[in-house]
């Protein structure tokens, strides 16, 4: 079977490096916020191309985290899309805000700018910009429009590590970008990690803060503060990882590019990619009418997929009566049912993409 994702593939393609790594952190007797998680804060920084960075516990915290640092709590609501993972929806209502959700433009699947004004009330703090897929969302757009309004731009770069919009690589352009460092992910842990960036001391120092009791002198908290603290072996998988990464983001772009270039069947609609935005496909999703049957047809070829989102977060049972959206959905609610990711990993063989592309391209669907 060709899977869909395959971490244990990098950790394979590392495993000296990791193994190195994590030996040393057994030991060192730090085992929480040492050496390892700081050298990863400075280096992740330096990529990205921000000030600093803020090692956490995982993606939702940053998200959270990243709010609390802004004063988006309670009272106010925080904008952002229906189509990504509930995480970025969870955060938002575990930092006390209320969630708005905007439709996806129906190009590229991310935050639909042109929904914002009617989303807009008085109590709107922040907008969340999900980089869906490994392609960043319309930041020249966004960012204008919470400029004009004086609202906070986070960054949602969970699958996004590496990719660029204007050249400028994301987490690096909003008031705080957010990274999930789940396994899966481009920079992927083994375990759960997450990552803050910013240019602004004032909010790197108010999310090491929040990470662990609102501490600035241990045992006396300054502020209410919380748990989320990163782990030093996590750090150090994680710094191994970093060094690879443009090398391993390629090896996706390549894989995207005889996707993209080689199934040809009218049965699917191949994603498409802005001039702007450089993606780092942390997944290759296409379109489809026949889902189901498209999905059934490559797990009879030994290929895995996946459907990244099955369904809209409007639309699920803990959000659906108490989340207001724009007027129209019908985009997410739209390719819900129609999106279909392909395997994609840096360590997927020639051989295999080959096999993917010839099993896409065998399915006798109707055309989309």
């Amino acid at each position: 079977m060709i899977l869909c994702a395959n971490p244990a593939a990098q950790f394979t393609s590392h495993q000296a490096e990791i193994e190195a790594a994590v030996l040393k952190v057994m030991r060192s007797n730090r085992y929480i916020l040492g050496a390892e998680v700081e050298a990863l804060e400075s280096e992740f920084a330096t990529y990205i191309g921000t000030r600093f960075a803020v090692g956490v516990a995982n993606g939702t915290d940053a998200l959270e985290l990243a709010l609390r640092t802004l004063g988006v709590g309670p009272g106010d609501e925080v904008i952002t899309v229906s189509h990504t993972a509930v995480a970025t929806v969870a955060a938002i209502e575990a930092a006390g805000a209320t969630a708005v959700l905007t439709d996806v433009d129906p190009v590229f699947f991310t935050l639909d700018p042109l929904q914002l004004s009617q989303l807009l009330t008085k109590r709107t703090k922040a907008v969340i910009a999900v980089h869906l897929y490994g392609q960043a969302a319309d930041l020249d757009a966004i960012g204008a429009f919470c400029a004009a309004h004086g609202l906070f731009l986070i960054e949602d770069g969970s699958q996004a590590h590496g990719a660029t919009w204007n050249g400028k690589r994301v987490g690096a352009i909003g008031h705080i970008g957010c990274f999930s460092c789940y396994p899966t992910k481009n920079l992927g842990a083994i375990g759960d990690a997450g990552l803050v960036t910013t240019n602004d001391a004032e909010l790197m120092k108010k999310v090491r803060m929040l990470r662990e009791y609102g501490w600035q002198s241990r045992y006396i908290s300054d502020v209410a503060g919380r748990n989320s603290r990163l782990d030093e072996l996590q750090a150090a998988i994680l710094r191994v990882k970093l060094r690879h990464l443009d090398e391993s983001n390629a090896k996706r772009r390549a894989i995207a590019i005889r996707y993209n270039s080689e199934i040809t069947t009218e049965a699917v609609t191949s994603p498409r990619f802005r001039a702007v935005s450089d993606s780092v496909f942390h997944l290759y999703v296409l379109q489809t009418t026949d889902r189901l049957a498209l999905m059934n047809h490559l797990e009879q070829q030994d290929v895995q997929t996946g459907i990244h989102y099955p369904m809209p977060i409007h639309l699920q049972p803990a959000y659906k009566t108490r989340i207001r959206t724009a007027t129209d959905m019908s985009v997410t609610e739209r390719v819900a049912g129609e999106v279909l990711s392909l395997p994609m990993y840096p360590e997927l063989s020639a051989v295999d993409v080959t096999r993917v592309i010839e099993a896409v391209n065998s399915f006798k669907g109707a055309a989309i």
